[in-house]
């Protein structure tokens, strides 16, 4: 079972897990703010500053409406398009990362921003959980040759093999739940073994739970390779993840107990946390080790991962193209559509009715071919 992971000249794993630093949009377009994260970042010990490269129409349509996040309801089109931002930010991220000795990591969303950090020379790539389906993402970050991090929040097995299947380049595999913020107690950390003996992997865990410690030192005790957690300047701040991100202090708190967990046999980090926390909360937190959607994130299923969107209105015995359909996010208010995979079987055929503009394509929706 292979638990070590590479990027360039470093190397990963239980006894030396990869800290991520997720500041992901939490800088608002902020040059300023966004340098303040990232030394934020090293100096709580964190070994990577992540960040996500956002151009809304890799992400959602237009018709998407008002999201429920942490901070409260967004109307996420309008938030995405206010956080889209070009080369010069990202090279300037990278810069800022490097020069404080951290491995500087972004997510792209489509193919515009996957090419774009391609253009800037970084070291590795990350799919983000409801990415895990998008497969012509998944086929462009193959064709680099780079380390890939894949988050794996809202899916099934089935959904896992299917998008490593198509990676031939070195995988760490990240354990998620995607709830903001994630229940401890749905964790079920047990399942990084399982899967990274199902996928021959190094794993670990991106955590969205609200304790510092509790689930990333038992992740490490658990076998984890790396530790991802939002961070924040301040949980006040008006960033779409600050509400359940780990400002400084509590940061630094984490990287500390990981570091020290590391060094320590599973099971005396096990007892540690037991006698801290209760030996239920330990051992719900532990779980089974059955692949499953965690009660919290299940109804999300469908609507934050991946289907076939119709861009604009499509008419009635019109013929489905690249240029009338996308793979967006469904969220709340769309219908979610049929899967990625089934994108060619749909392409060159023709609707057998209308389908207003934003909602997904039902298999009611294709016709014949052309």
């Amino acid at each position: 079972m292979n638990t070590v992971f590479r990027v360039g000249d470093a190397e990963y794993g239980p006894g030396k897990p990869l800290v991520i630093a997720e500041i992901g949009t939490s800088h608002g377009g902020d040059l300023a703010k966004a340098r303040e994260l990232v030394d934020a970042a090293a100096e709580a010990g964190a070994d990577c500053a992540k960040f996500q490269c956002v151009y809304a129409d890799e992400i959602v349509h237009p018709n998407t409406g008002v999201v429920p996040l942490p901070g409260g309801p967004v109307p996420i089109y309008e938030r995405f398009r206010a956080l889209e931002l070009g080369d010069d930010f990202y090279a300037a991220m990278k810069e800022r990362a490097e020069a404080r000795g951290m491995l500087f990591l972004c997510t792209p969303f489509g193919l515009k921003s996957a090419r774009l950090l391609r253009r800037l020379g970084v070291r590795a790539m990350k799919v983000a959980s409801p990415e895990l389906n998008h497969l012509p993402l998944i086929d462009e970050l193959a064709s680099y040759g780079l380390p890939v991090l894949v988050s794996s929040g809202v899916s099934t097995l089935a959904d896992i093999e299917r998008a490593l299947r198509r990676l031939a380049c070195p995988v760490l595999l990240l354990h998620c739940v995607t709830a903001y913020p994630a229940p401890a107690e749905e964790y079920n950390l047990r399942v990084l073994h399982g899967l990274a003996s199902i996928f021959g992997l190094p794993t670990g865990v991106s955590d969205h739970s609200a304790d510092p410690e509790l689930v990333p030192s038992l992740a490490v005790a658990s076998g984890a390779s790396a530790i991802e957690k939002h961070i924040c300047l301040s949980r006040a701040d008006p960033g779409l993840d600050d509400p359940i991100a780990l400002p400084p202090d509590d940061f630094a708190r984490m990287t500390k107990a990981i570091r020290a967990a590391a060094e320590l046999p599973a099971q005396a980090t096990i007892a540690t946390l037991s006698e801290r926390y209760g030996a239920h909360i330990v051992e719900a937190v532990l779980g089974d080790g059955v692949k499953r959607l965690a009660p919290s994130e299940a109804g999300n299923y469908s609507r934050t991962n991946r289907s076939i969107h119709a861009l604009r209105p499509i008419k009635k015995g019109e013929v489905f193209s690249p240029e009338n359909l996308a793979l967006l996010r469904t969220e709340k208010v769309l219908r979610p559509g049929l899967g990625p995979e089934l994108l060619p079987a749909i392409l060159g055929r023709k609707a057998r009715r209308a389908v207003p503009s934003g909602e997904g394509i039902e298999w009611e929706d294709v016709g014949d071919l052309a």
